[in-house]
């Protein structure tokens, strides 16, 4: 009888995993994407409706047959996630309900994941931000966090930054002190899954989708779904050995891809371009304390500052060679812009075409359209949030 009951707690669990990824599907899509007969799906759903899980949002729009009625999850049940994207120096975090609506405006804390009780600040940081939500813990299904590194999603380690101590793993660490289901992955790989999920890549087979942000990262979408490689380190696109810099890069390599586009290195030359005296917007913006340098920068670039378009344009122009190479061996149908670089906009398209076109062969690069994306820095916080649904089994 227990298996019996497993059983259906899983297909509960697709079932709403599946609504919440689709937002509204009728009991025949949900016959088809769980592979089970519609007599169980439709006791399985008539369960979850009297649970409150589950509401009828209506009829389908006629197509001439009988129109089948339509579900979607309860946007008033009381079952919340904590979503945290972190990069290496900004940690943001949101609370969802499981309609993907914010019920706590994005939060913000200036932390750097390299020091030694970064791991606690990243706790005091997560209570503070639950305690503000006034949101009973009971209905909290847990934290979904987003970090850079070699992160193995497995064993919820990440081997680059915030090391426990006694060698136990973050993952485990966090959710001890915090008493909640904690869940992490990197962050490149999960802003690939948003994108599959919620963004440019849905119902795509072969999708790149660069991560533009203090780091250049790479998340790769094969035959529908994301590829991790053989140990979960694929898509380490910015070691690629691209650059003309002799500069070393945080790896603990010369001539990666990172040392000529990240995020970081932008926002270097646009304060050195400020401190040489250049006649530039950003010399005002930088004495604005209350935001990044980094956002004063893609401001400067979204409001067409010369000095600051021609740093991006140098290093969207390496993004382009690296992607050229990319395109030569994944044949992907798209690449999606995405990540916090990604709110330079269309700036960052022509430099990268350009160097497509001068490096890519044509009738390959012709099978490949690059579009920016439109869930831009909401894509970590939204993937981060769905580790909780895929792992939950809302029992």
């Amino acid at each position: 009888m227990s298996v019996i009951i497993e059983k259906g707690q899983r297909l509960k669990a697709d079932i709403i995993k599946f609504l919440y990824y689709k937002k509204v599907l009728s009991l025949t899509d949900l016959s088809k994407l769980t592979q089970k007969s519609l007599p169980l799906i439709t006791s399985i759903v008539n369960s979850l409706v009297e649970e409150g899980q589950v509401i009828e949002q209506g009829l389908a729009p006629s197509t001439g047959g009988r129109r089948p009625i339509m579900f979607l999850l309860n946007p008033d049940y009381k079952k919340y996630i904590v979503a945290v994207a972190m990069d290496q120096f900004i940690t943001r975090l949101t609370i969802y309900d499981l309609s993907n609506k914010k019920v706590l405006p994005t939060q913000l804390v200036n932390l750097d994941m390299s020091a030694a009780d970064s791991a606690d600040e990243l706790i005091e940081f997560i209570n503070r931000c639950i305690a503000k939500s006034n949101i009973d813990r009971e209905d909290l299904l847990g934290v979904g966090i987003g970090m850079p590194g070699f992160v193995n999603a497995e064993k919820g380690m990440n081997y680059s930054f915030m090391q426990i101590e006694d060698g136990s793993s973050l993952q485990d660490y966090l959710s001890k002190n915090l008493n909640l289901s904690v869940f992490l992955d990197n962050d490149s790989s999960l802003i690939a899954l948003a994108e599959l999920n919620f963004g440019e890549a849905i119902n795509l087979k072969d999708v790149l989708v660069v991560n533009i942000g203090w780091g250049t990262g790479l998340g790769m979408i094969v035959h529908g779904q994301l590829y991790r490689g053989s140990s979960g380190y694929a898509g380490e696109f910015s070691h690629i050995p691209l650059s003309n810099s002799d500069a070393l890069c945080s790896c603990g390599k010369r001539g990666c891809l990172e040392v000529e586009t990240s995020l970081l290195v932008m926002v270097h030359k646009a304060e050195k371009a400020v401190n040489d005296g250049a006649e530039t917007s950003m010399k005002t913006l930088f004495k604005d304390k209350s935001k990044s340098h980094a956002d004063h920068f893609l401001d400067a670039v979204v409001k067409q500052d010369p000095v600051a378009i021609s740093i991006l344009s140098d290093a969207a122009f390496q993004i382009g060679k690296g992607l050229a190479t990319l395109i030569h061996i994944m044949n992907p149908e798209k690449i999606v812009l995405s990540g916090r670089g990604a709110r330079a906009g269309k700036m960052l398209l022509p430099p990268i075409q350009q160097a497509i076109n001068e490096f890519c062969i044509p009738r390959v690069a012709d099978q490949t359209t690059i579009v920016l994306s439109k869930l831009a820095e909401q894509a970590e916080l939204l993937a981060a949030a769905s580790l909780l649904v895929e792992h939950s089994h809302f029992n």
